[in-house]
C-alpha cells in the first residue's frame, strides 16, 4: 500500500521472472481446460504493424509483465477495470511503437557491438539505477558504488548483468537511431536572436474591443443548409470519437466520521506509547501495520531520499533524529507513525506503522451488509426495473452521470471505478446493471441506461457543435462591422480617443507585454498581441480579427529586446533550443513513423468472442 507513495526505484526482480511466471499460468490456464470454452487460441493474430503480426499469446506476455509492474509499484494494490484497461491501451500503443522501431531499425541495418555494451553498462546506467539510493551519495548518484556494485558477485547472481545486457541491446539501436534522426538539427544566429525578441520584445497599447460572445444567440440565425455544406467540408479529416454512456449510479458511502478519525488516532497514540515503554518497532509493525508489504519487514521502507513520499509524512521523517519515534502523522493513506532508522545527507533508512482510517466495525458492518444486499437483489439484472425496485427497497439513493470512452465516470466529483471500462467493454446491453464496485470512499453500482458507439462523427451528432462554430463567425463578422465604423472615423480625421468616445466605445490601457505573455482584455498569443509589434508608436491599427473579438489598437510604447543581453547568454540558449528542436524531430519522426505505418488492431473483436465464447 505505501508503495504507492515512492516513485519507482531499481526492481530486483527481472524480467525473465515476470515472463516465466505469467508464462507458467497461462499454460496451466490451457492445459486446464480454463481458455477451452473461448475459440481464440494462443496464436491468434491480435494485430499486424506493417505485416508482421502480433499473436495472442506475445501480447498477454507483454501486458501482463506491464500489469505486474504496476500492482508492484503499487505494493500489490488491485487496479481498477478503468486502469486496467488504461494499463492496455497504454500496453498496446508501447508494444506497437517498439515493433515501428525494431523495423525502421532493422531497415537501417543499425548494431550494436559487445564493448559497446559493456561502456554503457559501465558509465550510462538506466534511469532506475541512477534513482536508487543504494547507488546515492548525500543524495546523489554516485558512479562509483554503482561500478563496485556491477563488478561484485552478487551483480551477477541476482541477474543484474544479464539484465543490463538485454536493456542496452534493445536501447543503444534506439539511441543510435534518434541520433541520426536529429543529427542535422542547428539553429543559426538569426533564429536564436528571432526567439529572444519574441519573449524580450515589449509594448503597451491602448485598444478598443468588440465582443462577439457578448451578444445573444438571437442575433444570428445558423441555417441547416449552412451546417451541412460545414459538415461536407470537413467530414474526410474529422477523427474517431470516443463513445458515450449515460449511467444510474447507486452509491453507499464508506467515508469516515470525524469520530473515527480521532478513534484512529488515539490507537496511534496507543501504539507509539507502547514502543516507548519497550515493545520492538518491528514486531509492532508486523502486527499492527496496514501497509502488508512493509508490515512483513518490520514496517520497513528501505532507504529513500527527498522526493519519494508524500508531503505530510517526508516533512515528518526529514524532521527526525535517527531512533527517534514521531508522533502520528496524518496523509492521504492514513496515519503514521515513522522512525529513522539512519541518516546520510539526504539519504534516509525508515520504518513505519500505517493505521488506515475506517469506519467503525459496527459502522462498516452495516455498509457491507447493505452493499452485499444491494448486489443479491441485481444480480445478473438486465432491465431497468429489477434496479430501480432494490434501490427503492433499501432505501438508497441514486444519481446519474455519463462517461467518455476511455475516461472513468466521475459524478460530483467523486471516482465511480470500473463503471465506464465495464460500460464500453464488458456490459452487453442498455439497461444491465453491473457487479459492485469498491472504492475507498463506498460501494457502487451502476445500471447503463445509454450507450453511444464510438466512431467517425455524423452530421446529426455535429449539428449543435457546428452551429455553435458558425454563430460564433457570425457574431465575430456583427464585431467586425462595429469595429470598422471606429476605423472609418480614424481615418476621416478623428483620433481613437475622439471617435470611441462619439460612438460610445471604452477604451482600455494594457500594460507592458511581450508576444508570449497573456494579455487582459486581449488574450494570449493572438493576431491582437501579434499586431502591436508591427504598429509604430502612436499608429492606430485597422480592425483586427481573433477567434472571439476584433480589436482597434493605438501603440503607446514599444521597448525592444536588449542585444547584448542576448549575446551574453546565446550559448547556453543554442544548447536549451538545439536539445528541444532534436527532441521536437524525434517525436515528429514517431509520429510520422505511426501514421503511416499498417496498424491492424483486433483487441476488441477478440473480447467480443471471448465473451460470446464464456457465455
Amino acid at each position: 500500500m505505501l508503495q504507492a507513495m515512492r516513485n519507482p526505484v531499481v526492481q530486483r526482480t527481472l524480467w525473465i521472472t515476470i515472463v516465466i511466471t505469467f508464462v507458467a499460468v497461462f499454460i496451466f490456464a490451457e492445459t486446464s481446460g480454463l481458455l477451452g470454452r473461448s475459440p481464440v487460441t494462443r496464436g491468434t493474430e491480435v494485430g499486424k504493424v506493417n505485416g508482421e503480426p502480433i499473436t495472442y499469446d506475445n501480447w498477454i506476455r507483454f501486458e501482463q509483465s506491464r500489469l505486474k509492474q504496476m500492482q508492484e509499484q503499487r505494493g500489490g494494490q488491485s487496479l481498477t477495470l478503468d486502469e486496467t484497461k488504461r494499463l492496455e491501451d497504454q500496453s498496446w500503443n508501447e508494444l506497437v511503437g517498439d515493433m515501428l522501431l525494431q523495423q525502421e531499425i532493422g531497415r537501417r541495418g543499425i548494431g550494436v557491438t559487445n564493448e559497446e555494451i559493456v561502456e554503457a553498462a559501465q558509465f550510462l546506467p538506466p534511469p532506475e539505477f541512477r534513482q536508487n539510493p543504494e547507488f546515492q551519495t548525500e543524495g546523489r548518484f554516485d558512479l562509483q558504488k554503482y561500478q563496485r556494485f556491477l563488478k561484485a558477485p552478487i551483480a551477477k547472481q541476482q541477474g543484474i548483468l544479464a539484465y543490463l545486457e538485454s536493456y542496452y541491446r534493445t536501447e543503444l539501436p534506439k539511441q543510435k537511431l534518434y541520433e541520426q534522426i536529429a543529427a542535422t538539427v542547428y539553429v543559426p544566429d538569426s533564429q536564436l536572436w528571432w526567439l529572444w525578441q519574441i519573449g524580450h520584445d515589449s509594448a503597451q497599447v491602448t485598444f478598443a474591443e468588440f465582443r462577439a460572445d457578448s451578444m445573444a444567440d438571437s442575433t444570428v440565425k445558423v441555417s441547416d443548409e449552412e451546417i451541412r455544406a460545414s459538415f461536407e467540408k470537413r467530414k474526410d479529416k474529422l477523427e474517431t470519437r470516443p463513445g458515450h454512456a449515460v449511467f444510474t449510479i447507486a452509491s453507499i458511502s464508506r467515508t469516515p466520521s470525524a469520530a473515527d478519525t480521532a478513534a484512529t488516532r488515539a490507537h496511534a497514540v496507543a501504539l507509539r506509547d507502547e514502543i516507548l515503554k519497550g515493545a520492538k518497532f518491528d514486531d509492532v509493525a508486523k502486527r499492527e501495520s496496514a501497509d502488508s508489504a512493509s508490515a512483513t519487514q518490520g514496517g520497513s521502507l528501505g532507504k529513500s531520499t527527498k522526493g519519494q513520499y508524500v508531503a505530510p509524512f517526508e516533512n515528518a521523517a526529514y524532521a527526525l533524529k535517527p531512533g527517534e519515534l514521531s508522533s502520528p502523522v496524518l496523509s492521504p493513506f492514513g496515519f503514521h507513525i515513522i522512525r529513522v532508522d539512519e541518516r546520510k545527507g539526504d539519504t534516509l533508512t525508515v520504518r513505519h506503522i500505517l493505521l488506515k482510517v475506517q469506519q467503525a466495525d459496527s459502522v462498516a458492518t452495516h455498509t457491507d451488509k447493505l452493499a452485499d444486499d444491494l448486489a443479491k437483489l441485481t444480480a445478473n439484472a438486465d432491465v431497468p426495473a429489477k434496479f430501480d425496485a432494490a434501490v427503492k427497497q433499501l432505501g438508497i439513493p441514486v444519481v446519474h452521470g455519463a462517461a467518455v470512452e476511455g475516461e472513468p465516470l466521475q459524478v460530483d466529483g467523486h471516482l465511480v471505478p470500473s463503471a465506464s471500462a465495464w460500460a464500453f467493454n464488458g456490459a452487453t446491453k442498455v439497461g444491465e446493471t453491473s457487479d459492485i464496485y469498491d472504492a475507498p470512499d463506498g460501494y457502487y453500482i451502476v445500471r447503463l441506461d445509454s450507450l453511444t458507439v464510438g466512431g467517425k462523427p455524423t452530421l446529426a451528432s455535429m449539428t449543435p457543435e457546428l452551429r455553435s462554430e458558425l454563430a460564433a463567425v457570425k457574431k465575430v463578422d456583427i464585431a467586425l462591422g462595429r469595429a470598422k465604423k471606429l476605423s472609418d472615423a480614424i481615418a476621416a480625421g478623428q483620433t481613437l480617443d475622439a471617435a470611441a468616445a462619439a460612438q460610445g466605445v471604452t477604451l482600455r490601457q494594457a500594460p507592458m507585454f511581450n508576444r508570449i505573455t497573456p494579455v487582459s482584455g486581449m488574450g494570449q498569443v493572438n493576431e491582437a498581441v501579434g499586431a502591436a509589434f508591427g504598429l509604430n508608436v502612436g499608429q492606430v491599427s485597422a480592425p483586427i480579427r481573433t477567434q472571439r473579438a476584433v480589436y482597434v489598437e493605438r501603440l503607446e510604447k514599444r521597448v525592444a529586446a536588449d542585444r547584448a543581453e542576448w549575446e551574453k547568454q546565446k550559448v547556453t540558449q543554442r544548447q536549451q533550443v538545439t536539445q528541444g528542436l532534436r527532441q521536437q524531430r524525434v517525436r515528429d519522426f514517431l509520429t510520422g513513423l505511426h501514421d503511416s505505418a499498417k496498424i491492424a488492431d483486433n483487441r476488441k473483436d477478440i473480447a467480443q468472442r471471448s465473451r460470446g465464447a464464456g457465455a
